[in-house]
């Protein structure tokens, strides 16, 4: 089974546009344009909730967590591995993995996110995913994103979406609550009140001639007056985030504490989530992709495919702790997680196929870090899931119910995930 014949993959992947999908919500995609650069701007008359802000990373395409969090301690993963292992923190090797507890390593690639770790801001969930053995993209990503195993038709919200529903918002007269990053609305985010997608980052308004902006406005805002909800006051919601974020100057924002945001869509999309969190808009959620993890061929550890994607993501996540954290915007939580993990054994072309497996990266100002979480199952081959994978051994779930319960504050984890098989495991990953 880890051949590629088993994993439509390489095509199924490459098939799974944005549109096909987070392709949820164009109506609300005709208007959603967010800047990316906003100074502080707080609502008259609101107060913030104590509640955390949570950035949601979605790593699209398998992303190989043997490679996020090297197993360097353990003996079977270099025999697995011959070609794509890193290499000992004590190699001699010139990229080789960055010792993190004497067993686990980072990847030469996240070395920015060692000063992170080491102030114990972030926490690696190992072995840990979704529950379901599916080895599809498009089925994983579901799943995940719905917070179901094996979820009914009838499930369209995401599990993000339906935290939304079930909290008050933490600014009454805000406008935005959510935002997802990128063509359309990410199903993790679907149901959500207030939500939009963002197409541009550093523009937000009607497109069209600048000389005709005000009467289109005027037309449009007649015309959604007399349209009913819900289509109605989505169009009111964006109106008014246009309105809000017109006050705003926003080219004088400048990351805090020296941070620099790697260049690409990524960076742009961390720097422009950290703007409307420092305006204090009330935002509370924002969905961001960072696709490109299919790594069936070339996978390029240390230089190559996988290093640059790591590289780029080190760099963002580093920028936004340095950037937020600096400016003292410490109730922020950013979550990392993919569809599932690789192979354990290596393909024929340097690469690894669909496996099982994962990991999750766990970012934030109340996160207990400092650690790799993990029940560690082994890569003996008499330990591996179907002779070929790592075992799954923490259900994603356990890692978002704790955010979801302490620093969301909804106590409520059935409202989010109802599968009545899913019982949570308390992993003191957030305090």
């Amino acid at each position: 089974m880890s051949s590629h014949d088993d994993c439509k993959g390489c095509n199924e992947y490459s098939r799974l546009s944005r549109r096909n999908f987070l392709g949820l919500s164009a109506s609300a995609a005709a208007f959603a344009m967010v800047p990316g650069w906003l100074p502080r701007v707080v609502l008259a008359d609101e107060a913030s909730s104590s509640r955390d802000v949570l950035v949601s990373l979605f790593l699209r395409g398998g992303a190989d967590s043997l490679t996020l969090c090297v197993p360097h301690g353990e003996d079977d993963y270099y025999q697995l591995r011959p070609g794509l292992a890193i290499p000992r923190p004590d190699s001699s090797a010139a990229l080789r993995a960055i010792d993190l507890d004497g067993f686990f390593g980072l990847p030469p690639a996240l070395q920015p996110l060692m000063e992170v770790y080491q102030d114990g801001a972030l926490a690696i969930v190992h072995a840990c995913g979704l529950p379901d053995t599916t080895r599809s993209h498009f089925d994983a990503m579901h799943m995940m994103e719905v917070g179901m195993d094996d979820p009914p038709a009838t499930l369209i919200s995401g599990w993000l979406g339906r935290h939304l529903q079930a909290t008050a918002p933490t600014m009454e007269q805000g406008f935005l609550r959510a935002v997802g990053i990128g063509a359309g609305l990410p199903r993790t985010l679907v149901g959500g009140p207030k939500t939009l997608p963002i197409g541009d980052l550093e523009t937000f308004g009607l497109a069209g001639d600048p000389g005709t902006f005000d009467q289109r406005r005027e037309a449009l805002e007649a015309m959604y007056a007399i349209v009913p909800d819900p289509l109605g006051s989505s169009a009111r919601n964006t109106f008014g985030t246009i309105e809000l974020l017109e006050q705003i100057d926003f080219a004088s924002y400048q990351p805090a504490g020296g941070a620099e945001y790697p260049e690409g869509e990524f960076g742009t999309a961390l720097r422009s989530t950290a703007a409307p969190i420092k305006a204090d808009v009330g935002v509370e959620a924002v969905s961001i992709d960072l696709g490109g993890w299919d790594t069936h061929e070339l996978q390029g550890p240390t230089q190559g495919q996988m290093s640059l994607l790591m590289a780029d993501l080190a760099a963002g996540l580093a920028a936004f702790h340095e950037d937020l954290f600096t400016d003292d915007h410490e109730n922020v939580i950013v979550t990392a997680m993919s569809e599932f993990g690789r192979n354990a054994i290596e393909n024929g072309s340097a690469g690894t196929d669909h496996g099982y497996g994962g990991a999750m990266l766990v970012l934030g100002g109340a996160v207990n870090g400092g650690r790799v979480i993990a029940e560690w199952p082994g890569l003996a081959p008499e330990l591996l899931y179907e002779g070929q994978d790592l075992q799954i051994t923490t259900d994603y779930r356990d890692v978002l119910t704790e955010i979801l319960t302490r620093r969301l504050d909804n106590p409520d984890f059935r409202s989010v995930f109802s599968d009545p098989s899913y019982e949570p495991t308390d992993l003191g990953i957030v305090g």
